[in-house]
C-alpha cells in the first residue's frame, strides 16, 4: 500500500521513522541509524 505521509523523529544517532496510508493505518514504524536514513528514503515511493 502507498504511504500518504512519512514522519521522521530526529535524534543524534538514530531516527524513528513512520509512515501511514490515507486511512491513517501505520505502514512503517522503525528505528534507523543516521547512516542509513538516505538509503531508506531513496527506496521509498513518493507520497
Amino acid at each position: 500500500m502507498k504511504s500518504m505521509r512519512i514522519g521522521l523523529d530526529l535524534a543524534k544517532n538514530v531516527f524513528e521513522v513512520f509512515a501511514v496510508d490515507q486511512d491513517e493505518k501505520v505502514l512503517i514504524r522503525k528505528t534507523i541509524k543516521r547512516s542509513k536514513v538516505l538509503e531508506f528514503f531513496i527506496q521509498q515511493e513518493p507520497c
